[in-house]
């Protein structure tokens, strides 16, 4: 009985034995090995074989690309406008042996520089230039951080800003000045619009004056030029008076009776008679 139970805790212990000592390294990963506490060596992917009980593996780090999600924040532009931005960052473990003791938690640690770094771009940038460099913003920000992280026996192969937009509260001051601007520009249009207006109807009005008055002294020349013609003709310096006086009579009565509300009106019968006795009046 005793034999037996000898003999199974011996398959046992070598079963822990070969277990502990032996060790396959999957593609993709390399393992950091350390004797009695100490780094001792990094361990490629593949097949190993260790001292059991005194090497120990103490970290398995993925070599493939990592991909990190920064989380986002609140940048302040120069301006004093706030903006909420993410990125995400592309890293490689080159070195695993600094990655693994360089820093506590690599990918903590670059999600921090990236955050870091990127508050310090932008906050150098006005609202507008943030907003519109984006590509410019990327390439400082994996330039700032590239020598950092290749001391942390990483490879930072590129960086990606996800979004950059205004803060809520910044957007809904933006959408009131935008609203405010908008009011403002009609309203320099609506007077701009009445400073023409106005203009145009005074033109207008000085046109319309100017050509009334060059007809009135039209007219005048050509009544004058009327009153000549019959003076000549008929040698008489009474006569044509009585014909213009007699014609501006015609056409006031004729304006009368094509008023409204007027009734018929008859002209007198001893019409010359009257611009008769009217001049002869004036001679007297």
């Amino acid at each position: 009985m005793g034999g037996t139970i000898v003999s199974v805790v011996l398959i046992v212990f070598l079963f822990v034995t070969l277990w502990k000592g032996v060790r396959i390294v999957p593609q993709g990963e390399e393992w950091v090995v350390e004797r009695l506490g100490k780094y001792f060596k990094t361990l490629l992917p593949g097949l190993h074989v260790l001292v059991p009980y005194i090497d120990a593996v103490a970290y398995k780090v993925t070599t493939k690309d990592l991909i990190l999600d920064i989380p986002e924040q609140e940048v302040i532009t120069r301006d004093n406008a706030v903006l909420v931005t993410n990125a995400i960052a592309f890293v490689k473990v080159t070195d695993t042996q600094s990655a693994v003791y360089g820093v506590t938690n690599f990918q903590m640690a670059v999600m921090n520089l990236v955050q870091t770094s990127l508050r310090a771009i932008i906050g150098d940038m006005d609202l507008d230039q943030a907003l519109s460099s984006r590509d410019q913003i990327k390439a400082k920000l994996k330039d700032s951080i590239a020598d950092d992280v290749a001391d942390w026996g990483l490879t930072l192969k590129s960086t990606e800003i996800q979004d950059i937009k205004p803060s809520p509260t910044m957007q809904k001051s933006m959408e009131l000045q935008a609203a405010a601007e908008r009011e403002r520009k009609a309203t320099v249009t609506r007077a701009e619009g009445d400073k023409q207006a106005a203009i145009l109807e005074a033109e207008a009005r000085l046109e319309a004056a100017k050509r009334d008055a060059d007809a009135q002294v039209r007219l005048a020349e050509a009544s004058a030029e009327a009153i000549r013609r019959i003076a000549d003709g008929i040698g008489d310096r009474e006569l044509p008076a009585y014909y213009l006086l007699g014609e501006k009579y015609v056409s006031a009565m004729k304006d009368m009776a094509a008023a409204p509300g007027s009734k018929t009106v008859l002209l007198p019968a001893d019409l010359m008679k009257g611009l008769e006795a009217l001049l002869g009046s004036k001679r007297s």
